[in-house]
């Protein structure tokens, strides 16, 4: 997952006409992901010394897992020892609204922050 988010910011990095130095990148990470977001900052810092975004910080901010009951018409947060049933009903979870979001939000650069088309890991 880090390699994918280097890529990318690569990417755009090499997109720019003055290639500027990155200071901060902001990532949404969804609950349901399977991304840990304290092994996926490590794994960011081991991999970026040296590297055009050496120095960078990265931020994560997390989006709770959502779903929606059809059966009772409301919201819930699910939970794994239920096996993400519904706690009203115990129907089997069907609809995320969130909690799934992989995304670069927006970096800092420069003094700026720019929000790179919020590029989708």
């Amino acid at each position: 997952m880090t390699k994918a988010l280097i890529v990318t910011l690569r990417n755009w990095w090499e997109a720019q006409p003055e290639r500027p130095k990155i200071s901060c990148v902001h990532l949404t990470v969804g609950q349901f992901t399977g991304v840990e977001p304290v092994s996926l900052e490590l794994a960011f810092k081991a991999q970026i010394p040296n590297t055009f975004l050496s120095g960078a910080k990265l931020v994560i901010q997390e989006t709770p897992l959502i779903a929606f009951c059809h059966h009772c018409q409301q919201d819930y947060r699910p939970e794994i020892d239920s096996q993400y049933a519904c706690r009203e009903c115990k129907s089997p979870m069907e609809d995320i609204r969130s909690g799934r979001e992989l995304k670069i939000d927006r970096l800092e650069y420069c003094g700026s922050a720019v929000e790179p088309n919020a590029a989708n890991l």
